[in-house]
């Protein structure tokens, strides 16, 4: 009996062991590495696809199977694979692209034009648990060619803008309630190179790209700034048009006529011979400008040769331009913008950068778990200007004693910004746990040369020559260090959680001189040392349903305008401080109704301690303004997106949308002057309106797309102190609130001829979005009144 006993028991053993299962975990990969979402993987009669980490998981016996991959855009892959009689098993498979889809994607009949995050894998970049979007340029329609953020940045939710520097010059844009003066509180790249002028001390982005070139445009918040750099809003990042690789040569024409005199016309030339790609473009706009005095003329270069030493190593040289001269009509007080928007009070100024980008970047595609890539790029040019500054009502008028005006003010600074990044993706495993791990090391040296106060001619051309010396000429010189590493651990086939940290070590040193103060007026030394750390997570609710969370801690150095005084009546506090904070947020997006309802709603919270302003001092019977930290400001707020198509078909496609955010920005704690100190706790942060809102319908069919919009920006305050009844000079005062009407179409026939027009500012509203207090001068700056583009695109 019980031998019976026993011998049952070892064929009921052994008939478990033949049967037991492995469990396979897998990875589906790009051939650069990146992880392939929405892979089918066949086996066995089993269907099945990857996650958003290009990840899958099942169950096998022991033995010999075909693996079969596929993907839109990929070629298929069939593969043989042996499963060992073990626990688990890894394995990774690699699709590589379908060559006749290498080509630029062009919009498809009834696309789905929603709003899309980046994948949790870029590159050497992790963004899982971030909130992030990207513009895809070809499925808007807008006008592109004077780069009207509200139209571009229409699915954005909080995006504002200033419109400062004459139509598509520039883009100044923000988020959660930071300063949007070309973007200098986002770290800015093109292609993945920065283009910062000086990151410590003029961090504003000169380098003007025409949207004619972009193929879309990536938006990380600020919590995925310690992998690109410490900025408060995040990454900003413009992908240019890649070369076409399926051919030898092709050409692409878009020209562009509008009000105001608008012409410009955009040219590209692309291919792939060999091992060998390249890809150039040249641009030009001029304009009239809505104002008086308005004028503008903008140039654009670049040029790209990659060369693929191996299918897994790659070489690209870039070298862009950026050029542009804007005549500043002036600023105007309220009753003059009243009167008549269009008219200007100088006709002598003017406003010029000139900015070279090169960059070499070396890609390596050392295994299909491990990426490297190193960038050494520069940003070299000038940023000049020739002006007659002063106040809206104080006139440049000629002299009747000495029949010419007075002498304008020259200033001009030159920019040798050099950065070197080098970065590593790997992907591990920690038994159950699947990782990915990335780090690297950024350098920076800059010399920022600033020669301002210059006293220059009595003309009324674009002159920089110079009748007597400079007031300012001073290096702003600094070195730094940066350590970055991040690690995503995939704790469960739903859960990621992503810690990071990023140390700077730095300092920057100044010399040179001030006419009108002792060398003791300036700091000799700033220095930027500290860690910087982030936790982010993201949680899969079900199929396209996400909720992810995180803190991430950013500064921003004391910059040159923050330190250097800029007349005798000013002295800079030696110990300024850099500003520090952190931002957090909790988001769910995803899609529902079979894909119809696209949405993304985050609640958010940014923390800025240690701004930078002045105050009042009197040492005994002598006052000075002083350049000092004055307090610390919070912005909490909520972003929501969405988007419903109720029609849905191959070939057509009826949308709505809406992007509104809600922003509650506020002094917690500081004071600053009015001729007497004041604090200025609880009160509102200066260009922060609590509602913008825009909101269109889109409709698409064949060929053929049109999108019409309302945007709202609600009123907001102009200095710390909430100044509300404008001041005499325009200077001060509440910014209006503004609703505007947009309606743009485009017609695409194939992939060769697109035709784009339409209306800005239907109704003719006049506004405006800033009263500066430095560049372009105090006072209301008119934005434009209604406006028509029409262009012509042309591919062969």
């Amino acid at each position: 009996m019980t031998t019976r006993y026993i011998f049952a028991a070892l064929l009921i053993g052994l008939g478990l062991r033949v049967h037991a299962q492995t469990l396979i975990r897998g990875t589906v990969l790009q051939s650069n590495g990146q992880p392939l979402t929405g892979a089918t993987l066949r086996v066995t009669g089993k269907t099945l696809q990857s996650d958003l980490q290009g990840q899958f998981q099942l169950t096998l016996e022991a033995g010999r199977y075909t693996f079969r991959l596929s993907h839109v855009g990929f070629q298929p892959l069939q593969q043989a694979v042996v499963i060992q009689r073990v626990n688990s098993q890894t394995l990774v498979f690699t699709l590589a692209e379908s060559v006749e889809n290498l080509d630029e994607i062009s919009i498809r009949e009834g696309a789905d034009r929603s709003l899309k995050p980046l994948p949790s894998v870029q590159g050497t970049y992790l963004l899982s648990g971030r909130k992030s979007e990207t513009i895809q340029m070809n499925q808007m329609d807008g006008n592109v060619a004077e780069k009207t953020v509200r139209q571009i940045f229409a699915k954005i939710p909080g995006a504002f803008a200033y419109d400062m520097d004459g139509s598509g010059n520039q883009v100044n844009v923000a988020t959660r309630g930071l300063d949007p003066h070309r973007g200098w509180e986002y770290n800015i790249r093109t292609n993945g190179v920065l283009t910062n002028s000086d990151l410590y001390g003029y961090p504003a982005s000169h380098f003007s790209v025409p949207m004619e070139a972009v193929e879309r445009i990536e938006l990380v918040r600020g919590n995925a700034s310690l992998q690109y750099g410490a900025q408060f809003g995040g990454m900003l990042n413009y992908v240019l048009k890649g070369p076409d690789s399926s051919r030898g040569f092709s050409y692409e024409t878009i020209n562009t006529a509008g009000a105001f005199g608008l012409q410009s016309t955009f040219h590209r030339v692309s291919g792939k011979l060999g091992k060998f790609t390249y890809n150039a473009y040249f641009h030009r706009r001029t304009s009239d400008g809505y104002r008086k005095n308005g004028r503008s003329v903008a140039e654009g270069e670049f040029v790209s040769l990659g060369y693929a030493f191996r299918p897994n190593v790659t070489l690209k040289a870039e070298l862009g331009r950026s050029y542009y001269r804007y005549q500043i009509p002036g600023p105007l007080t309220d009753a003059q913008f009243a009167q008549d928007p269009r008219q200007s009070t100088r006709s002598r100024n003017y406003f010029s950068p000139d900015i070279y980008l090169p960059s070499l970047r070396f890609d390596w595609q050392i295994s299909p778990r491990t990426t490297f890539q190193a960038t050494a790029s520069a940003v070299l040019g000038w940023r000049n200007s020739v002006t007659f500054e002063g106040f809206a009502n104080q006139l440049d008028t000629i002299n009747r004693a000495t029949g010419q005006y007075k002498n304008r003010q020259v200033d001009r600074d030159k920019f040798k910004s050099y950065t070197l990044e080098a970065r590593l993706l790997h992907r591990y495993q920690i038994g159950s746990v699947g990782s990915v791990l990335t780090g690297g090391i950024q350098l920076i040296n800059n010399d920022l040369h600033r020669r301002q106060l210059g006293k220059g001619t009595t003309g009324t051309d674009y002159d920089l020559t110079l009748v007597g010396d400079y007031g300012r000429d001073i290096h702003y010189k600094t070195k730094n260090v940066a350590f970055f590493a991040e690690n995503l651990f995939q704790l469960t086939p739903r859960l990621s959680l992503t810690p990071g940290v990023r140390v700077e070590l730095g300092e920057t040193r100044l010399s040179g001189r001030l006419a009108y103060a002792e060398a003791s007026a300036l700091p000799p030394r700033l220095d930027h040392r500290f860690p910087l750390f982030s936790l982010n997570g993201q949680y899969n609710l079900g199929k396209d349903l996400d909720v992810y969370a995180g803190w991430s801690q950013a500064y921003r150095p004391a910059i040159f305008k923050d330190i250097i005084p800029n007349s005798i009546l000013e002295r800079a506090n030696p110990n300024t401080k850099d500003a520090h904070g952190f931002n957090s947020e909790l988001g769910i997006r995803g899609t529902r109704l079979r894909g119809r309802l696209t949405f993304d709603v985050t609640l958010f919270q940014l923390m800025y301690r240690n701004r930078l302003g002045s105050q009042v001092i009197t040492e005994g019977s002598q006052s000075f303004v002083y350049k000092t930290n004055i307090g610390d400001s919070r912005t909490r707020g909520v972003e929501a997106y969405a988007e419903f198509a109720f029609v849905e078909r191959a070939r057509s496609r009826v949308s709505v949308f809406t992007s509104t955010s809600y922003m509650d920005g506020q002094y917690i704690a500081g004071q600053v002057s009015d001729g007497i100190n004041r604090s200025i706790q609880g009160n509102a942060i200066e260009s922060v309106p609590k509602w913008i809102s825009r909101n269109g319908l889109q409709a698409s069919y064949y060929g053929l797309s049109t999108t019409l919009q309302f945007s709202y920006v609600d009123k907001s305050f102009s200095d710390p102190l909430n100044t509300v009844t404008p001041t005499a000079n325009g200077a001060r005062g509440v910014v209006p609130a503004y609703g505007l009407w947009d309606w743009h179409a485009s017609y695409r026939l194939g992939r060769g001829f697109t035709l784009r027009g339409g209306v800005s500012n239907l109704t003719n509203r006049s506004y405006f979005t800033k009263r500066p207090t430095m560049y372009p001068g105090p006072g209301v700056w008119p934005s434009d009144g209604r406006s028509w583009q029409l262009s012509i695109g042309l591919k062969i």
